[in-house]
């Protein structure tokens, strides 16, 4: 599609579309690949359509989008049911309180909201696991899952860009 192009808001395509790509590059991440002896990362890609539906435009259905993507995160991952929604939930919220600041800027000030986004859904996430399992998860393994979530920021601003002016009751 040519630059500039605003494509409509059709819940299949800003939803769904993303939606299904984060399932399927999740199951595709957990394959048992090492390099070097070591695994692939495991990024938390749901955390790109969190923060990139929330900065699109508010949407009723983008939370239960949400709730469905962390439970296929929890059940891929074997983690307890609620974690991960959780945590996407945050994200999304943060990304919705930055949404008035975000309008018109360019990619460096969306990537350091999205890193705020990802930080706030981090921090819920690893508050629950310590409630849950009474110890903090590993730090390394935890600090290698932040940085490679947080550097795949790019599809979540194609999608920004794709969509943010698609519906100006919004702006």
């Amino acid at each position: 599609m040519p630059a500039g192009v605003v494509q409509p808001l059709n819940p299949v395509t800003w939803l769904g579309a993303p939606a299904l790509a984060c399932m399927a590059g999740s199951l595709l991440l957990t394959i048992p690949v090492e390099v070097a002896g070591v695994g692939l990362p495991q990024p938390v890609l749901a955390i790109l359509p969190a923060f990139a539906w929330a900065v699109i435009r508010p949407s009723i259905l983008a939370p239960f989008v949400l709730i469905v993507l962390g439970l296929f995160q929890d059940l891929l991952w074997g983690d307890r049911l609620g974690l991960w929604p959780s945590a996407l939930l945050a994200a999304h919220a943060m990304g919705y309180s930055a949404r008035p600041l975000l309008a018109g800027q360019g990619f460096w000030t969306h990537w350091g909201w999205y890193l705020a986004a990802l930080g706030a859904g981090f921090a819920v996430a690893v508050a629950l696991m310590f409630f849950a399992a009474g110890q903090a998860p590993d730090p390394g393994g935890l600090a290698i899952q932040v940085i490679a979530t947080a550097a795949v920021f790019w599809p979540a601003w194609r999608l920004i860009e794709t969509y943010e002016d698609a519906d100006v009751r919004f702006k």
